[in-house]
């Protein structure tokens, strides 16, 4: 079967298909992964073919924050989707048997996938149907604010931060059942008004009838989620085909091989504590880098930093600043991870079984943070922009000196590491494709699933 996979967003939105994807290769499928051009030479260098999508999401969450109002943000946020609306149905209609879709473009897919006549499965990074059990990531009415809906894989998407008590007991934070699944709600329509438009215009272009729901992705079953059960279980009120299969492990690039002054630096030392921000505070490398430097030292510690979107760099002798590398061999190797809770970062955390720092700074990341630190491997999160040298220094030397979050840590990578995710995947393709299961078949669960 012709598989391709459709995401849109940063490297993190970006890494968890190309592990789905290879695993779909190994066992016979033709996959080809739908990305903007900057992850071209992830994809292919994981054996992957590569069809590219336009936009640069870097320009794109630069030119939001010039935005002399929201919008201007709004206008820019929807230009940028009109060209992506065009890409996905120019990817879909080069040739597929079946399109798995990531939440940002998941109305995109949806209408493509339609118009040229090929099933499409939802497969998201995380959690993107309201419940009473919990807020959603970036949803309004808690403590930060809302995210901004956006092309992320996460519903906050690009934008302001959004705070969530994280999952796990109705009424986190402090929203109650029926303010989470109010909260979820809004946080949809949100998400489905800023692609109202677009969607409208690519529809009609493609001679479709409108869509029934404003959500962008209402009309897409199954939905399979690529996280850990044991991180945020099934919520009992989500619809029917809509599961929690497991994470979804970045493949490492075929040829990749560590460099030599990183692995003279781990060998020189105790492990380090690796600091990265991913794709978070475009151009603000500089400030960054003066703070992780000041932290580092008031911890006494070593650290790789990666310099991410920021272009993060940190001075001093027991420092090394890195590009992009596979956190699968790099996290193992060191003693904690500081990081933007990021859903991918997250859970190459996990996987690694080490406690960590977070410095969520938007979308779906206070989610995560919230989420690690009520799972017990990581201490009270810190928000980025609130991050001091004093703060970061503290929650370091308090990550590195509790023994229960390293014990906790391991623990759950132990658990995490006997599911595979990317097995049930693959069971719902080969029910795809003996005709069992189809796309846009709507069934309702619980009151309020969407």
């Amino acid at each position: 079967m012709r598989i391709l996979i459709v995401t849109a967003g940063s490297r993190g939105d970006v890494a968890p298909f190309t592990g789905l994807g290879r695993r779909l290769l190994d066992a016979g499928h033709e996959v080809a992964v739908a990305a903007h051009a900057p992850f071209a030479g992830l994809v292919r260098g994981c054996g992957l073919d590569h069809r590219p999508l336009p936009g640069d999401p870097r320009e794109l969450i630069r030119a939001r924050g010039r935005a002399a109002s929201p919008g201007e943000a709004r206008a820019v946020t929807a230009a940028f989707l009109d060209r992506l609306a065009d890409g996905v149905v120019g990817v879909v209609a080069d040739g597929t048997d079946l399109v798995l879709t990531a939440f940002g473009p998941a109305g995109l897919s949806r209408a493509a996938g339609e118009a040229c006549a090929v099933p499409v499965v939802g497969t998201y990074l995380a959690p993107s149907f309201a419940t009473r059990e919990f807020p959603l990531p970036g949803a309004s009415g808690v403590a930060g604010g809302p995210g901004a809906p956006g092309v992320h894989g996460a519903p906050g998407g690009p934008g302001g931060p959004g705070e969530s008590g994280g999952p796990g007991a109705p009424g986190d934070g402090g929203l109650g059942p029926e303010g989470n699944l109010a909260a979820g709600r809004e946080l949809l329509a949100r998400a489905g008004g800023l692609q109202a438009e677009v969607l409208t215009r690519l529809r009609a272009r493609l001679g479709l009838p409108a869509t029934a729901s404003p959500e962008p992705d209402a009309e897409i079953r199954p939905v399979l989620h690529g996280f850990s059960p044991l991180v945020v279980p099934r919520p009992a009120d989500w619809p029917s085909q809509v599961e929690v299969v497991g994470y979804w492990w970045p493949a490492r690039p075929r040829d990749w091989q560590p460099p030599a002054e990183l692995t003279d630096f781990l060998q020189a030392g105790p492990p380090p504590v690796f600091i990265g921000f991913g794709s978070m505070a475009p151009d603000q490398g500089e400030r960054l880098g003066e703070l992780v430097t000041a932290a580092v030292a008031r911890a006494g510690v070593r650290a790789v930093v990666q310099a991410g979107w920021a272009g993060l760099t940190a001075s001093g002798d027991d420092v090394l600043t890195v590009g992009d590398l596979p956190h699968d061999w790099l996290f193992p190797r060191t003693a904690a991870v500081v990081h933007h809770a990021g859903a991918g970062t997250t859970a190459a955390g996990l996987r690694a079984g080490v406690p960590a720092v977070v410095v969520p700074a938007m979308a779906d990341q206070p989610f995560w943070a919230a989420r690690l630190h009520r799972l017990g491997v990581a201490p009270r999160p810190l928000p980025l922009d609130a991050l001091t040298a004093e703060s970061l220094g503290a929650a370091i030397t308090a990550c590195l000196t509790d023994p229960a979050l390293g014990r906790r840590a391991a623990d759950l990578a132990e658990a995490v590491a006997a599911e595979d995710g990317a097995a049930a995947v693959l069971a719902h393709i080969g029910a795809v494709g003996r005709g069992e299961a189809g796309h846009g078949d709507r069934t309702s669960g619980e009151p309020g699933a969407s």
